[in-house]
């Protein structure tokens, strides 16, 4: 018996048996370690403070008036318990307004209210107040105009008629706006040297006769514009122009082909009748093919083809041009 209190396994038992007791009365006095769970409930219990960004609604006569001056979204800052908060940010199931019903025309000083934040958290709304304008409502149908940087397009294009859909839109914003408005416009902003069609979907604008953007709803608020841009073009004939022909030579000349597309603006086209092309005969001493690229007179910005191919034949000077084949 004895012996049996003097066992090793004994011993490390009883010393795990005494650890235990007292972890448990460290835990039971002093508050001692969470365990999961706790700490998982105490994360969602624990405050927590976000701001978030909403949307401010308007409570009016929207048939009758229109409203202008208040901010598009207001800040709200909850407080509360963690889970509440992070519930509430993700669902924004609440809304912010003003409520204009019983206001009058002209312009007030009102409240933002905010309904359906639970009752568990705090709140605070920036700004609380704001200044807004109440105005009759006022919609007409206007034309569409087109304006853009012509100069963009590249030297020897042409622009055609520019056209957008749809021609007419509706405006609706308050009486005194809608009446300032002297045209809807579609601003387009040309890429530089451009020697294509020109094709977007174009935000609108409404602007007043000293070219200030107001305050309006445009239905739609974008439009098509298409900008056609065209090069003119003329075929003439091609005139070979051989230049340093060796001595005791004598050479004829064929172009493939003969004749050449070009292309520019139509007041350079008409004072060309055929394309001079010089042709480097100095080192050419037997009949033989060269490629010559064509070298483009003012106003003239391309050619179909771009090179010419040329068969030069080549005979001594005492042999009879008729020879030569």
């Amino acid at each position: 018996m004895k012996n049996f209190w003097k066992k090793s396994w004994f011993i490390r038992l009883v010393s795990l048996l005494i650890a235990i007791l007292l972890v448990i009365y460290v835990n039971d006095t002093q508050g001692g370690f969470l365990t999961q769970g706790q700490s998982s409930r105490t994360k969602q219990t624990a405050n927590k403070t976000q701001t978030i960004s909403v949307p401010l609604q308007v409570s009016v006569d929207t048939d009758k008036y229109y409203v202008v001056g208040y901010p598009e979204k207001v800040s709200i800052t909850l407080e509360g318990s963690n889970a509440l908060v992070t519930s509430t940010v993700n669902t924004q199931n609440f809304r912010a307004y003003i409520d204009l019903t019983k206001k009058k025309i002209g312009g007030h000083e009102v409240k933002v209210h905010v309904n359906g934040i639970s009752r568990q958290l705090s709140y605070s709304i920036n700004p609380k107040v704001v200044h807004v304008d109440i105005q009759k409502r006022k919609s007409t149908t206007m034309p569409v105009q087109i304006e853009y940087n012509e100069n963009a397009v590249a030297h020897g294009y042409t622009v055609g008629h520019p056209s957008v859909y749809p021609q007419q839109v509706e405006v609706t914003g308050a009486r005194s706006e809608v009446e300032q408005i002297d045209q809807i416009v579609a601003k387009v902003v040309l890429p530089s040297e451009m020697k294509h069609d020109y094709e977007r979907q174009v935000s609108l604008i409404a602007l007043d006769h000293k070219k200030r953007q107001l305050n309006v709803v445009i239905e739609p608020a974008t439009a098509k514009v298409t900008i056609p841009v065209s090069v003119a073009h003329k075929r003439v004939r091609v005139k070979l122009e051989p230049k340093s022909e060796q001595s005791g030579k004598i050479y004829s000349l064929t172009a493939k082909p003969d004749y050449v597309t070009i292309y520019g603006a139509k007041e350079d086209l008409a004072k060309i009748s055929k394309l001079k092309v010089p042709v480097d005969l100095s080192e050419i001493a037997v009949s033989t093919s060269k490629v010559v690229k064509l070298d483009l007179p003012a106003g003239v910005v391309k050619s179909d083809p771009v090179q010419l191919g040329i068969d030069i034949k080549v005979a001594n000077s005492n042999v009879k041009s008729e020879k030569i084949k």
